[in-house]
């Protein structure tokens, strides 16, 4: 199977679609939440299959999508991955299925929320090992906390609470001091960009 254009996008963008969808379904149908939930996981993990199977043992990133976003801020829309944040993204996609699967029967309350937390997370986390813009890896990082939060604090178990208020200083600490060193890269390179390799060469 030809791996279709512009493959990364799609991984990400496919669990947000099934998170809107699931957005529309009826409070109680948790059957069927739970399976389109799991199909569109699935699928997700089907796709990242396919970046395996047309990834090249060579020193340089693959499946690179760029397009422009805030030029003049010089922050662009950029992905790619190499051979390590290949098998992290294949390993994302592998789990979020199993994830489900794991909870089918322990999680019976606000199901619907749960499977829109779980597939946006999994959404966020690809995005994070395929982001070649540290604007855009910032979007995703951010993106990839809150979902955690409520996850967390709604189904977690003894001391939730505390444990999503923990959660959520620590992280939200260590956010403000990314933003700081990737602010301050950007000015002390003089390149104007966010840009990965452009920083880095």
């Amino acid at each position: 199977m030809a791996t279709p254009p512009h493959i990364l996008t799609l991984v990400i963008l496919l669990p947000v679609a099934g998170a809107i969808a699931l957005a529309f379904t009826r409070r109680g149908a948790d059957r069927v939440q739970k399976l389109l939930g799991l199909g569109v996981s699935t699928t997700a993990f089907l796709l990242s299959l396919l970046l395996v199977q047309d990834f090249k043992p060579i020193w340089s990133m693959q499946f690179v999508e760029v397009h422009a976003w805030l030029p003049d801020y010089g922050i662009t829309y950029k992905l790619g991955i190499d051979g390590l944040s290949l098998w992290l993204v294949v390993l994302t996609t592998f789990l979020t299925p199993l994830a489900l699967l794991g909870s089918w029967s322990s999680i019976q309350e606000r199901v619907r929320e749960f499977v829109i937390f779980m597939l946006l997370l999994e959404a966020a986390m690809v995005g994070v090992f395929c982001a070649l813009d540290l604007f855009l890896f910032y979007i995703f990082w951010e993106g990839m906390l809150i979902p955690m939060y409520f996850l967390i604090g709604i189904w977690g178990h003894e001391r939730r609470i505390y444990a999503a208020l923990k959660f959520f200083l620590y992280t939200m600490a260590g956010s403000v001091l990314m933003l700081v060193a990737f602010l301050v890269l950007y000015r002390e390179s003089g390149q104007r960009t966010f840009d990965l390799h452009r920083l880095i060469d």
